[in-house]
C-alpha cells in the first residue's frame, strides 16, 4: 500500500473513531485530511457528509454527500444524508427525491420517517 493510501486510510478511521465519540468537529478535520488524499472514495465523503451535519454545516454536508451519490448511486445513506440536508437548507422537493430514493433501496425506518417529514408517505 503506498503512503498515501495508508496515510489517508489512518485519517479515515480516525475520523470514524471521532464521528463514533460524538466529536463531529475533530472527526470533521480528520475526515478532510482523508478526502484531501484520496477524494474519489465514496466511504469518506460519506463520513465527512455525516461530520458536516452533525456540526450543522449543511451546505458542506449536502456538498459532500452529493459526491459520495455522484460516486455511489446506489448508497443508501449517501441519499438520506442528501435527502436531510437539503431538506435543512429549505430544498423540500429535491430532498423527498432523494429520500424516496433511500427508502425505496433500504426501507429503514429511519428513512421513512425522514421522508414523512417531507409530507411523503413510504
Amino acid at each position: 500500500m503506498n503512503e498515501s493510501i495508508d496515510d489517508a486510510y489512518r485519517a479515515f478511521q480516525e475520523g470514524l473513531r471521532l464521528l463514533e465519540s460524538a466529536n463531529a468537529h475533530a472527526a470533521a478535520v480528520a475526515l478532510e485530511r482523508a478526502c484531501d488524499l484520496e477524494p474519489e472514495q465514496g466511504s469518506i465523503r460519506e463520513a465527512l457528509g455525516r461530520a458536516y451535519f452533525r456540526c450543522a454545516r449543511y451546505p458542506a454536508a449536502a456538498t459532500e454527500f452529493h459526491r459520495a451519490v455522484d460516486l455511489d448511486p446506489v448508497n443508501d445513506y449517501a441519499h438520506f444524508g442528501l435527502g436531510l440536508s437539503l431538506l435543512r437548507l429549505g430544498d423540500r422537493d429535491r430532498a423527498r427525491g432523494h429520500l424516496k430514493l433511500a427508502v425505496a433501496m433500504r426501507p429503514l425506518d429511519e428513512y421513512r420517517k425522514a421522508l414523512a417529514l417531507v409530507g411523503e408517505e413510504a
